[in-house]
């Protein structure tokens, strides 16, 4: 397989110049090991891997390459191959040196045989690429306008709970205890002010949207307490982008997509340290907003 080349069917697998190779999942895919940090220090993330769901376009997109600008290995996840080639042909253009592996995966988990077929492909991802120290679910879908609690149909409520809620638990059930076991992690969700139980995320309307990433709040909560809350090196906490200029966010947001993943970026290379007196130093497990912990 030519350098920086790709599969054409999913999961696709990319190969990269120079390192050594793994051999998983019936294919080569070319990595170097991550080098690993305590969780009371600056992540060093030269060599490291991230894995990023919806890394195709909008929010993961511009994770993606904030990440690979400071040297990590990326492995894309989304649902379109043909813009997973293109977001990976964009980072090729902008950083001629990066690795990107990339995973075409449809999270519309509505169906048994789709919920197989989405566990198998995840599987054949933690089995082709080395321990990520990063992992960013950055993939979701908006409801209907008028899907009320009382207006809203039974294939729109399980599209959109599939997508938002059921497929981000696979994500983390599948892919997080490597990351655990290594005791060196960090896991960033996106999620929405409009799932909290307090504010405007209360408020009505967009009922399958609201509750969905109401229950995306509820797992990083409980996964972080589950995991040490920090003490055992690995972070995980949800984050609030705001109306941010995506596919879904439309071209009237006040934020640049830029701006709705720069929380995202941050969380992965902050200082950490859960015996700090610094609240924000210690603190995860909590959902995010402009480098500051809103209420659920």
């Amino acid at each position: 397989m030519p350098p920086n080349s790709t599969h054409d069917r999913g999961p696709i697998a990319v190969d990269s110049p120079g390192p050594p190779k793994f051999q998983g999942a019936g294919f080569s895919c070319g990595w170097e090991s991550s080098h690993m940090s305590t969780p009371s220090s600056n992540p060093e993330p030269t060599g490291a891997t991230a894995i990023i769901t919806g890394g195709s376009r909008g929010l993961g997109f511009e994770v993606a390459r904030g990440l690979v600008a400071k040297g990590y290995h990326l492995a894309l996840i989304a649902k379109d191959p043909q813009g997973l080639a293109q977001a990976r042909e964009k980072l090729i253009a902008e950083f001629p040196q990066c690795t990107v592996t990339t995973f075409a995966i449809d999270f519309e988990v509505t169906t048994p045989y789709a919920i197989e077929r989405a566990r198998q492909q995840l599987s054949e991802v933690k089995n082709s690429i080395a321990t990520p120290t990063a992992l960013v679910i950055a993939h979701a879908v908006m409801s209907e306008k008028m899907s009320k609690t009382l207006r809203t149909t039974d294939a729109e409520w399980r599209r959109v709970v599939a997508i938002n809620l059921d497929s981000t638990f696979m994500v983390v059930n599948e892919l997080v205890p490597p990351m655990a076991e290594a005791r060196n992690g960090r896991v960033v969700i996106f999620s929405a002010c409009l799932g909290r139980m307090s504010g405007p995320g209360n408020a009505g309307g967009l009922a399958p949207y609201r509750i969905s990433k109401a229950g995306v709040n509820a797992l990083v909560r409980n996964l972080a307490h589950e995991t040490g809350m920090g003490a055992r090196g690995l972070l995980v906490d949800a984050i609030c982008p705001n109306h941010s200029r995506t596919d879904m966010g439309g071209p009237d947001a006040l934020r640049s997509a830029e701006e709705g993943a720069e929380t995202a970026l941050w969380l992965l290379n902050r200082p950490f340290n859960h015996q700090s007196e610094n609240e924000i130093e210690k603190t995860t497990g909590v959902l995010w907003e402009d480098h500051q912990i809103v209420p659920w």
